[in-house]
């Protein structure tokens, strides 16, 4: 017998790219309930307040922290290691297929990260920056070498905290005193991430769909022209109804902060639920302005709902969804709709959540002859898990145009 031996080519797999030479100045996080958590900065050598809330997401932290839904929050991640993949350039076409930017907006949204472990070295092959010169070049603080389960036990006690990062010689100054912690749910958020003029993307397209701007994520603009939609996006407080004859369907998207600063927008949306017989359709934000449009309440979560693995249960059928299976969604809220029984004529809850029992969607009887859905989560989910890609707007709704 003639023995062989059969020998692969070698696979060449370079090293990982270091980040840069690590940063030792000092970094505090403080928070307004008076726990203080030292560790060392590898952001910007900034100093700055916000409101603490933390994350699930294992992935997608670039995502998660270009979200205009974070905007004026310290995000910790629960994930140890944090920046293993670097941060990839963060520019893309504008066509049919994409909306300019491959991650979530521009810049960087959140204010601060927290993370136990921040990666040195980072490997992807889109990367073209580490996590640590990202945040340096953006002016974005982060503080590394704390324990995240810790502050993530206290967040879910006590609920989201405002917090101080405090980086360089900052961290030797007295704690702040409660007057001074910044709380940016008092301000319109929305109004600060929103476009302030309306523009189109893919005009070409097969149907015509207006958005307004609550702070959206790209990958709903993406998700959007890809199936062929002609997108018109708008600013949150444009006169819809001077210009809704123009188009065949309304979505409202995500954003920041307290829905009740979009009290004008859910009043101009009632005349719209009212009168307009075509498909309306919200995500996050955009769900609350739906449901405060038909007369629910929105309230303040305790800590709010954020990452990749939330499961909802579907309360109704639509399209692909059926009423009875349960489905894991990315979310990113602070905010959510009140539970009313009973629930405002011609409307029914969609989803709830299974962990909370919160309202996680809601839509239209059938009796009401209207076409509206809205969802807490976000279908179009990037990152997190597809399982509801059916309740998105134009697969589900397309035959209604």
């Amino acid at each position: 017998m003639i023995s062989c031996i059969i020998r692969s080519p070698a696979v060449y797999r370079g090293f990982a790219t270091h980040a840069g030479p690590r940063v030792t100045l000092p970094a505090v996080l403080h928070l307004k309930t008076g726990q203080s958590f030292f560790g060392r900065s590898f952001g910007a050598p900034e100093s700055i307040f916000g409101e603490t809330v933390f994350s699930t997401s294992i992935t997608s932290y670039t995502e998660s922290m270009t979200d205009p839904s974070y905007r004026g929050q310290i995000l910790v991640f629960t994930t140890p290691l944090i920046g293993n993949y670097g941060v990839p350039r963060n520019t893309a076409p504008i066509d049919s297929q994409d909306v300019g930017v491959v991650l979530e907006s521009q810049d960087i949204q959140c204010s601060a990260i927290v993370v136990a472990d921040v990666a040195e070295k980072f490997s992807h092959h889109s990367a073209v920056e580490s996590l640590a010169s990202w945040c340096r070049r953006s002016g974005v603080p982060g503080i590394t070498g704390v324990d995240t389960r810790a502050i993530t036990r206290l967040l879910r006690d006590q609920g989201t905290t405002l917090g101080r990062i405090a980086v360089g010689a900052d961290t030797s100054a007295s704690r702040p005193t409660p007057e001074q912690y910044w709380d940016p749910t008092t301000e319109n958020l929305v109004d600060q991430v929103s476009t302030k003029v309306p523009y189109e993307l893919n005009p070409g397209g097969d149907v015509k769909i207006a958005v307004l701007d609550f702070g959206a994520k790209a990958n709903i603009l993406r998700s959007l022209v890809r199936r062929n939609a002609a997108v018109t996006v708008l600013p949150w407080n444009f006169d819809f109804d001077s210009v809704r004859d123009q188009y065949d369907g309304l979505f409202l998207s995500n954003g920041p902060g307290d829905p009740a600063h979009c009290i004008s927008a859910a009043m101009k949306l009632r005349r719209t639920l009212q009168e307009w017989s075509k498909p309306v359709f919200g995500i996050c934000m955009g769900h609350q302005i739906i449901g405060m449009a038909a007369g629910l309440e929105a309230y303040r979560m305790t800590f709010g709902n954020r990452g990749h693995n939330q499961p909802v249960l579907a309360l109704a059928s639509s399209g692909s969804i059926k009423a009875g299976r349960v489905y894991v969604t990315s979310q990113n809220h602070q905010y959510a709709l009140k539970l009313s029984d009973p629930f405002p004529q011609g409307w029914e809850p969609f989803f709830i959540n299974c962990n909370d029992s919160s309202v996680e969607g809601i839509k239209s009887t059938a009796e009401s002859g209207k076409k509206i859905w809205g969802v807490q989560f976000h279908p179009e989910s990037a990152g997190g898990p597809l399982d509801t890609i059916g309740v998105s707007y134009l697969s589900v709704h397309r035959r209604a145009y």
